[in-house]
């Protein structure tokens, strides 16, 4: 389950490679070579340099060869930035000169900004100090990304509406862009719900979300808020679940299949907690449930 704004943003092109070609293309309007896969790799970028280098996720663009292994043809470094940073202005160059180095094809360096004022700092141009080798990193701020309130093209695109949602959170039209993606979700995939809705809670303050829930919460609306919130509640519920295995684990405790059934089944999150904090001490796991 994500935690942060950075991580659920870095999930979602974990989740779809594809999103980049989509911001690159349409937002920012840079043109892609032909290609025919576009898929993740890892973001560790270190070389033999002593420090180390790690993107936030590279995405490559290959395309089809007879008789050969697919060529890369575009590799693309994947930053969420959500802070002034001032040592980013020293690690992208080297991101994408190590990333071009290992790839061996064109590189370009993707920020994805949430907030305006960062994705300002972060358009600004990167002096090389070598004549005429200048930097200027490719942003995708709430100017970039666009308002998805209609139904039909959060469909079309779920990961790119849930970023619209994360950027747009606090815009007056964001229970529009919630009630698109959630309706779009709910009525393609309900399994996927819970993982984009936790991906919208991790990225927004409880007070911007308590007042989306309260905007989507109208006569038309409610049915969606209801489900929404079942979906985060399940996914937090999970996530605690998780923990108390892992710190029973850690203990050595063994966990009968009957436990672990109903401490999964738990939606309760006050109840949970409860467990978390007796899995530290318990001589049993069936203890938990005394």
């Amino acid at each position: 389950m994500p935690s942060t704004e950075h991580e659920a943003v870095v999930r979602l092109f974990h989740e779809s490679p594809a999103l980049a070609a989509g911001l690159l293309q349409d937002a920012l309007h840079v043109p892609l070579p032909d290609y025919d896969y576009v898929g993740l790799e890892s973001g560790d970028l270190t070389e033999t340099t002593p420090s180390e280098l790690r993107a936030d996720s590279v995405i490559v663009f290959q395309r089809k060869r007879p008789d050969a292994d697919p060529e890369p043809v575009l590799a693309v470094v994947v930053e969420v930035q959500r802070a002034r940073d001032p040592g980013k202005h020293w690690t992208w160059p080297m991101y994408l000169v190590a990333l071009r180095t290992r790839m061996r094809c064109p590189a370009v360096l993707l920020v994805v900004c949430p907030e305006a004022a960062i994705a300002r700092w972060s358009a600004r141009p990167i002096d090389l100090g070598h004549p005429n080798l200048t930097l200027v990193p490719l942003v995708a701020g709430p100017t970039e990304v666009p308002e998805i309130t209609d139904v039909r093209e959060a469909a079309q695109d779920l990961e790119l509406a849930v970023l619209s949602m994360i950027t747009h959170a606090e815009a007056p039209g964001a229970a529009d862009i919630a009630n698109a993606l959630f309706t779009a979700i709910h009525d393609i995939d309900p399994d996927r719900g819970g993982l984009y809705a936790d991906m919208v809670r991790a990225a927004l303050s409880r007070e911007v979300w308590d007042h989306l829930e309260k905007q989507m919460k109208t006569e038309t609306r409610e049915y969606l808020s209801d489900w929404v919130r079942e979906k985060v509640v399940k996914g937090k519920a999970e996530a605690i679940a998780e923990s108390i295995f892992r710190v029973l684990a850690a203990r050595g405790v063994e966990v009968p299949e009957e436990v672990r059934a109903e401490i999964s089944a738990c939606t309760d999150l006050e109840q949970l907690d409860a467990w978390v904090g007796i899995a530290a001490t318990a001589d049993s796991a069936r203890a938990l449930l005394d």
